[in-house]
C-alpha cells in the first residue's frame, strides 16, 4: 500500500508535466480586418479576445514611383485624412497584447517593385507612416504598428527580399515583425525569395483555394506543411477561410479541424496557429475553434 501512495503523487506529476507539453504547443488566432465596413470596428475585433495578431488590410498601391495608397473598403477615406482615428484603436489592441500589422498587396491591388532601390524607397516610406520613423502624412495616425505583413499576389516575384531586408534593418531602432501570406503549393510564386531570406517572424499560408487544401482528409494537406515548416521562419500558421463564402474552396468546419487537421499539424514546434480570413466572415468560427487552436 506504501508503494502505491507513494507512486500516486509521481502519476499526478506526469499528468501534469504531459499537459503542460501540450499547452506549449498551443497556438493562437490572426485575423485580418478592413475589407469590408459591415465587420465592425478595430476595436471590435481586438474586443472580443479572439484574436493575437490582427492584420490591417491592405496597402493595395505601391511601387514603381506610384502614390502608395491605403483601401480599407468603406471604414474610413484615406484621402481626406480620415483613417487617422485608427490610431486610438490601434493603441487599444496593442493595449491588449494584440499585434496589429499593416498588410500590403492583396488581391486587387496595383503594386510593383521596379529595383532594389525602389523596395528600399518603400520600405522607408512603410517605416516613416506606418512604423517608428516620421512622418507628416501618417494615414492611420501617430500609432506605431507592429510590422508589415506581406500578402504578395500579384506583380512580379523580384525585389521583395530586398524590401524585407530594408523593413528588417529598422529592427535596430524598433522591432518590426514580418508576416507573410504565401499560397500552400510550394515555394510560393511570389513570396519564395523573400521566404529564403530567413526574416519572417510568422507565415499564415492560404491552404484554400489551391489544391493542396483539405478535401475530405488531410493527406494533401499535411504533405504542404511539412513542406512549409521546413523554412526559417519563427511560426507557421495555418491559414483558412473563415466560412464557406469567405473562399471558392477550402473550408474547414470547426469540428473536423478539430479532430482531424490540428492534432497532427500541431505536433510540429513550428506549429504557430490558425488564421482566419477575414473579420467579415467570423460569425462565431474563431470563438468555436479557439480552444482547441
Amino acid at each position: 500500500m506504501a508503494s502505491q501512495s507513494s507512486s500516486a503523487p509521481l502519476a499526478l506529476l506526469c499528468l501534469v508535466l504531459t499537459f503542460m507539453i501540450i499547452d506549449s504547443h498551443a497556438g493562437v488566432i490572426s485575423v485580418y480586418w478592413g475589407q469590408n465596413v459591415n465587420e465592425g470596428s478595430l476595436a471590435d475585433a481586438c474586443n472580443s479576445g479572439n484574436y493575437a495578431i490582427v492584420n490591417i488590410a491592405f496597402l493595395s498601391v505601391f511601387g514603381n514611383n506610384q502614390a502608395p495608397t491605403i483601401n480599407l473598403a468603406g471604414h474610413c477615406d484615406p484621402s481626406s485624412n480620415g483613417c487617422t482615428g485608427l490610431s486610438n484603436d490601434i493603441r487599444a489592441c496593442q493595449g491588449q497584447g494584440i499585434k496589429v500589422m499593416l498588410s500590403i498587396g492583396g488581391a486587387s491591388g496595383s503594386y510593383f517593385l521596379s529595383s532594389a532601390d525602389d523596395a528600399r524607397q518603400v520600405a522607408n516610406y512603410l517605416w516613416n507612416n506606418f512604423l517608428g520613423g516620421q512622418s507628416s502624412s501618417r494615414p492611420l495616425g501617430d500609432a506605431i504598428l507592429d510590422g508589415i505583413d506581406f500578402d504578395i499576389e500579384g506583380g512580379t516575384p523580384q525585389h521583395w527580399d530586398e524590401l524585407a531586408s530594408a523593413l528588417s534593418g529598422f529592427s535596430q531602432q524598433r522591432k518590426v515583425y514580418l508576416t507573410a501570406a504565401p499560397q500552400c503549393p510550394f515555394p510560393d510564386a511570389w513570396l519564395g525569395g523573400a521566404l529564403n531570406t530567413g526574416l519572417f517572424d510568422y507565415v499564415w499560408v492560404q491552404f484554400y483555394n489551391n489544391d493542396c487544401q483539405y478535401s475530405g482528409n488531410a493527406d494533401n494537406l499535411n504533405k504542404a506543411w511539412n513542406q512549409w515548416t521546413t523554412i526559417q521562419a519563427t511560426q507557421i500558421f495555418l491559414g483558412l477561410p473563415a466560412a464557406p463564402e469567405a473562399a471558392g474552396s477550402g473550408y474547414i468546419p470547426p469540428d473536423v479541424l478539430q479532430s482531424q487537421v490540428l492534432p497532427s499539424i500541431k505536433a510540429s514546434p513550428k506549429y504557430g496557429g490558425v488564421m482566419l480570413w477575414s473579420r467579415q466572415y467570423d460569425n462565431g468560427y474563431s470563438s468555436t475553434i479557439k480552444p482547441s487552436v
